[in-house]
């Protein structure tokens, strides 16, 4: 069974709606203790990272995905899901990640040239930047994927397995062993997200 982490911010519905439709089992989960049941891990998350984290730690899912994580438990972060994944956060002031992969969230306006607009919004290639990660291997270089964020993972060389071109090199795609953080959203990205939620379902495939 595949877990969608329920702890008040994420787009649950559209989640599982690509889930099911790929024949996955999915099942919404908040309560954690049940995560130990799954036999993988979706964290989702839309809006402030201090939010998120805060409610992560008040529904006990904090401490629950990261013993997940520890044994090996296959898990990918979506969007503000995948941020959480690192260390801090600069969004707003300085929040503790859950250092599942090393670096930082930091605001996008540091990196791209002026005039392009924040958020980011909107369709954009993927472009691999190591052999094509596991999590990709029903995609090809250069498909479009649908980001919307104003923050992105810096700091994080030795985990970018994939970068988009929004005016400079932003961090599309992460991972490090059973870890994974997609910046975009698979399950807004037609056909192309479907396939990358398919190989991250697929048992043992991850």
């Amino acid at each position: 069974m595949i877990a969608v982490v329920d702890y008040g911010v994420g787009n649950l519905f559209s989640i599982l709606s690509s889930l099911k439709y790929i024949g996955a089992d999915a099942e919404v989960v908040s309560d954690p203790a049940l995560l130990r049941e799954a036999d993988k891990l979706i964290l989702p998350g839309v809006g402030a990272f201090r939010d998120a984290a805060e409610k992560l730690r008040s529904t006990g899912m904090w401490d629950a995905v990261k013993a997940e994580a520890a044994v090996g438990k296959p898990l990918l972060g979506i969007c503000l899901g995948m941020q959480l994944l690192f260390e801090k956060s600069f969004e707003f002031g300085e929040y503790e990640g859950l250092s599942l992969l090393k670096g930082s969230v930091r605001p996008l306006s540091d990196i791209v040239p002026k005039g392009f607009k924040i958020p980011q919004m909107g369709w954009n290639s993927l472009h691999f930047t190591v052999e094509k990660n596991r999590l990709f291997k029903y995609i090809d270089e250069g498909d479009f994927v649908y980001f919307v964020h104003s923050y992105y993972a810096a700091d994080c060389e030795d985990s970018v397995i994939a970068v988009t071109d929004y005016g400079a090199k932003v961090t599309a795609s992460a991972a490090k062993d059973n870890v994974f953080g997609c910046q975009f959203h698979p399950e807004k990205s037609g056909e192309v997200g479907l396939r990358i939620l398919k190989a991250f379902c697929e048992e043992g495939s991850l």
